[in-house]
């Protein structure tokens, strides 16, 4: 069946079933579930749906797609280097309570032409509007200058992204954004949500769920490192004892 007469038989099954005024989002996601395997190299996630009016027709009046694809919140420390007397030592540092492992924006048109900062910042659109909760005291200029960079180094290894022109819309009712999933990805349980955008105010939202998993050996080594992450240090480290001994040891033969 192809995504067009998925996203309408899902959108006709709701409209039986609800009679609100507000326009109707239908969001669905190419994959529920990514497999993360020995070699896994990174993949794309389709995310698709259309936006109609409780009636069933067409939307009457223009609207914007924003897509965003968050990945589990996660604690963090985040130092700041500094070089002293030739050296790169640790400087500062600050906490933040929760940032995303993965975050990726994808819209029909860039934010800033969509909504203004503050509905940016109320919904988290965009990457200059993430909330990452820092701990403690800090600084407001410090705290932007660690923000920035933590979103330049994790922008710099796919796991945050912002694409202006990311989603398209056929027909004044079908939308699809794409978005790549890099091969160093957290697993967990990721939120898909979608807005529907008019005239700056969000008028419609709704979310889907991807689920990222490790499968095989990388599965088993997560695991036992999360459940027991005593005995999987120690094994780590006579791990390591080996094979810097083996090596020693083939080196010396040669």
């Amino acid at each position: 069946m192809s995504l067009r007469a998925r996203v309408l038989l899902a959108l006709a099954a709701f409209f039986a079933l609800t009679a609100q005024r507000d326009p109707i989002l239908v969001p669905e996601v190419s994959q529920h579930e990514i497999q993360v395997r020995q070699g896994f190299t990174g993949t794309e996630l389709l995310l698709f749906g259309a936006i109609l009016d409780p009636d069933g027709r067409r939307a009457r009046r223009d609207y914007d797609i924003v897509v965003v694809l968050k990945g589990p919140t996660e604690p963090i420390l985040l130092r700041e280097k500094e070089k002293t007397l030739g050296i790169w030592v640790n400087a500062h540092s600050t906490s933040f309570r929760s940032v995303p492992s993965f975050y990726a924006l994808a819209s029909s048109r860039p934010i800033d032409q969509i909504v203004d900062e503050r509905t940016a910042a109320i919904y988290e659109l965009g990457l200059d509007f993430l909330q990452l909760s820092p701990t403690g005291a800090i600084d407001p200029e410090e705290q932007a200058r660690f923000t920035t960079g933590l979103v330049d180094l994790r922008s710099r290894e796919g796991l945050y992204q912002q694409v202006g022109d990311g989603v398209t819309i056929s027909d004044d009712v079908l939308y699809q954004a794409r978005i790549a999933i890099p091969s160093n990805v957290r697993t967990g349980r990721y939120t898909a949500e979608t807005f529907a955008i008019t005239d700056g105010r969000v008028i419609a939202s709704a979310t889907a769920e991807v689920e990222v998993k490790k499968l095989g050996f990388e599965r088993l080594v997560a695991e036992e490192a999360d459940q027991s992450s005593v005995l999987y240090g120690l094994f780590a480290v006579a791990l390591s004892l080996v094979m810097g001994w083996g090596a020693g040891r083939l080196f010396a033969l040669v």
